[in-house]
């Protein structure tokens, strides 16, 4: 068992709480594999060159993911009082989520199975 009062406990847990500004969205409906090309391609870029990549980026993450950026960055100006010009992305990534399991028919009374794939996906800033 842990040792001290209750409140101590908790204490020492939120002093090594993560302070930077962060946002995730769970139960994106993007398979980690194809949220995975967005995020690598602004990992560790300042944040205006982040949004000018996902702008114009085909894919249909790119769209998720710059909404979720621009959540992170209010995040980092509201919560923290961070100035946005100075921010940088210092981690993104997207996990595993639940799959959604469909059924296809096939020829002769067969069935094949579809996978429809989900991802969190989590942007952390900080800044320089």
């Amino acid at each position: 068992m842990a040792k001290g009062h209750r409140s101590q406990i908790k204490r020492e847990r939120n002093a090594n709480k993560d302070t930077r500004p962060s946002a995730k969205l769970s139960y994106a409906r993007v398979s980690v594999q194809k949220a995975c090309f967005v995020l690598d391609a602004i990992r560790g870029k300042d944040v205006q060159t982040a949004l000018g990549i996902l702008a114009y980026n085909p894919r249909y993450a790119s769209s998720v993911i710059e909404k979720l950026l621009k959540s992170a960055i209010a995040n980092a100006e509201n919560n923290n009082g961070m100035n946005p010009e100075n921010l940088y992305i210092e981690e993104c990534y997207a996990d595993q989520g639940p799959i959604m399991k469909r059924i296809r028919p096939r020829a002769q009374g067969r069935a094949y199975r579809i996978e429809k794939r989900m991802s969190h996906i989590t942007i952390v800033l900080n800044e320089r």
